[in-house]
């Protein structure tokens, strides 16, 4: 764990950076940039839970940072509309509803949708900028450059402050071949340069992938070849804001004679913003419902899902569990996983692609097949834009610690010192003044869990506790005791959930338990928690030595 150490006073006319979310994590990506006095935050996205993280529906950046310091934000910048970028902007605008927000045409539109959810869009201030815009906001002049990615209309955000000018590539690749012809703008990012960028933040992602990424055409040939194969029901899962993806599915679908209907709804959702906006071409005629599919052979309908992560509640996850609704699949379907797989989410997916095995499905993913690229630049490119922009200062964005590093040593290895290449995690503060950036603090940056409508009451010790219970299940011991005679009235009573749950066994466990209380009475203990923790040890020793297990013990004793 990184030391905490309290950054000095900021100095006048010096640009303080502090990573909110998104180094050290694939999620929650969020950057507060300080000059004299003023704020201006880069992105506000989400990270998706892991397996030991049960209950947990979201996490944010770090918000709290900003409690004290709402009314010095001028402005959020976004880059693109995925997820780990957007997600958390309702929760950022609960705190102050009128800061302005500022990104493309397609990702305002898809924070207009979450805000809506969230009740917020009313009084929302989106301002919707395009590549070339240049804009002030007090302390900051903001520049924004297209920039090739998974998603259209991202952008990256060239700042120019007095401590000094910023290029922040957000999520970006190189594609030289685009299905939506809007390459990467290095000739923006050369003219920039000429001015002296002191500081790129670019994306991390790809760091250790070697090379160029691969053009999204690339993989025309394999995803034909699963419509050209697929005798019966096609179930295609990815990404809900993949609106390249789901432009080539939609094509070959034209090609190959099939239906197309979306399940989920975030897909329904995004994907009919991107078709009203222009950016998803849907020909004629070929979208139906849901509810509509069992009006068409198998071979002539294609189901665009969302699950892709293997996210338990996702329609593709309830699918491969036989219980959605609408949709089964079987012997002689195909599913094809058309996406990358995030960190984390690896147990999660390999379980939806055993249980679709299971039924005889084929499942057609990354592994078997050259049916996905990503959307991040890979080393070359890096290595590219390095040279292009020639910066003094590096830092690293968008990553784990691993990718982080790799960045960096690209960074060196086109002749930036190494001095001069903060590879950083969450919390860390970096000042910008004179051409120099270096590091000048580091302060706690937690995750924030989102639970259901809940924000922030969920702690680690709780997840802890979620976990024992899910792994290990639950004793509960329930006695009543009279103080004056120093008696037990009632139990105790001994119960569990997922341990052991014929009560015969506790036989023994129990005379222990009622000797150890009456024995602490006789000694004048009358405390009813000292008394519930010597129930706590009793139980405890016995499960340890007896089973070798450690569930949650939750003793109760009733005093008189």
């Amino acid at each position: 764990m990184t030391e905490l150490q309290t950054p000095p006073k900021l100095a006048r006319d010096t640009l303080r950076i502090v990573p909110l979310g998104g180094l050290g994590d694939v999620g929650r990506n969020m950057t507060a940039f300080e000059i004299n006095g003023k704020i201006l935050l880069v992105d506000c996205g989400v990270l998706f839970p892991e397996e030991a993280q049960p209950g947990v529906d979201l996490i944010l950046p770090g918000l709290d940072f900003l409690s004290e310091r709402l009314d010095d934000i001028v402005a959020l910048a976004l880059t693109h509309g995925h997820e780990d970028h957007i997600g958390a902007v309702p929760y950022l605008l609960r705190c102050r509803c009128d800061i302005p927000v500022y990104g493309s045409r397609l990702t305002l539109a898809f924070v207009e949708g979450k805000l809506k959810e969230h009740r917020l869009a009313r009084d929302a201030m989106l301002h919707t900028v395009t590549e070339g815009d240049r804009i002030s906001l007090d302390e900051f002049e903001l520049e924004f450059f297209a920039v090739n990615h998974s998603i259209p209309d991202a952008l990256a955000i060239g700042m120019r402050t007095a401590g000094g000018t910023v290029l922040h590539t957000g999520d970006y690749k190189m594609d030289q071949l685009p299905l939506d012809r809007r390459i990467t703008d290095l000739r923006g990012f050369a003219r920039f340069s000429l001015e002296g960028v002191d500081l790129l933040m670019a994306d991390s992602t790809n760091a250790e992938v070697p090379g160029f990424t691969a053009p999204e055409k690339n993989i025309e040939p394999a995803l034909e070849r699963v419509f050209a194969t697929a005798g019966k029901k096609l179930v295609v899962a990815c990404f809900a804001s993949h609106v390249h993806r789901v432009q080539q599915i939609m094509d070959l679908a034209d090609a190959y004679d099939r239906k197309v209907a979306y399940i989920g709804r975030s897909m329904v959702k995004n994907m009919g913003i991107a078709h009203q906006l222009g950016f998803l071409g849907v020909p004629p005629g070929i979208l139906i419902k849901l509810e509509d599919i069992d009006k068409y052979p198998d071979d002539r309908v294609v189901i665009i899902s969302t699950g892709s992560q293997g996210e338990p509640l996702s329609a593709l996850a309830r699918i491969a569990r036989q219980e959605h609704p609408a949709i089964q699949v079987g012997d002689g379907d195909t599913v094809l996983l058309a996406s990358s797989l995030i960190p984390g989410n690896e147990n999660s997916v390999f379980g939806v692609i055993n249980g679709l095995v299971g039924l005889g499905v084929n499942v057609v993913h990354k592994g078997n097949a050259f049916v996905h690229v990503s959307g991040h630049a890979s080393a070359g490119e890096l290595l590219y834009t390095y040279n292009v922009v020639q910066p003094r200062n590096a830092m690293p964005i968008h990553g784990e610690i691993r990718h982080l590093v790799a960045n960096g040593k690209l960074a060196e290895a086109t002749g930036i010192p190494a001095e001069r290449v903060i590879v950083a995690r969450d919390g860390a503060v970096v000042d910008l003044h004179d051409g120099v950036a270096q590091r000048v603090g580091q302060v706690e940056m937690p995750y924030i869990f989102v639970d259901g409508s809940t924000v922030g009451d969920v702690t680690e010790t709780s997840l802890s506790d979620r976990r024992i219970l899910g792994e290990e299940g639950f004793i509960s011991i329930v006695a009543a005791v009279r103080l004056s005679d120093k008696a037990i009235i009632s139990g105790p009573t001994l119960d569990a959930r997922g341990f052991l749950e014929d009560p015969n066994v506790f036989d023994s466990v129990t005379e222990d338990v009622r000797k150890a209380l009456i024995e602490s009475l006789a000694e004048g203990n009358t405390d009813s928690q000292k008394l519930q923790q010597v129930i706590r040890r009793v139980v405890g020793r016995w499960v340890s030595r007896t089973y070798r297990s450690r569930p949650m013990i939750i003793p109760v004793v009733v005093t008189i």
